[in-house]
C-alpha cells in the first residue's frame, strides 16, 4: 500500500470516527453505507436519528471538507 492509499484510508477511518460522534445510533455497518449504497445510509440516519437526507447531506459536506477525503462534489 502507498502513501497515497494509506492516507486515503485514514482520511476515510476518520470521516466514519465523526459520523460516528455526530449520530452515536449510526452501527459501524450503517456508516459503511455511505461509500456505495447512500440511500441504504440516509433511511438508516432517518430510523435512528430522525435527520433529513438534505440536512445530512449538508453536515456529511462538511465532514468530508474536515476530513480531506474529497468524496465531495463541487456543484
Amino acid at each position: 500500500m502507498d502513501n497515497k492509499d494509506k492516507n486515503a484510508k485514514r482520511n476515510i477511518e476518520k470521516m466514519y470516527k465523526k459520523i460516528q460522534e455526530k449520530w452515536p445510533k449510526m452501527s459501524d455497518d450503517n456508516i459503511k453505507l455511505y461509500e456505495g449504497k447512500k440511500d441504504e445510509f440516509f433511511a438508516k440516519l432517518k430510523e435512528k436519528h430522525n435527520v433529513s437526507k438534505e440536512d445530512a447531506e449538508k453536515k456529511l459536506k462538511d465532514i468530508e471538507k474536515d476530513c480531506c477525503c474529497g468524496t465531495a462534489k463541487a456543484a
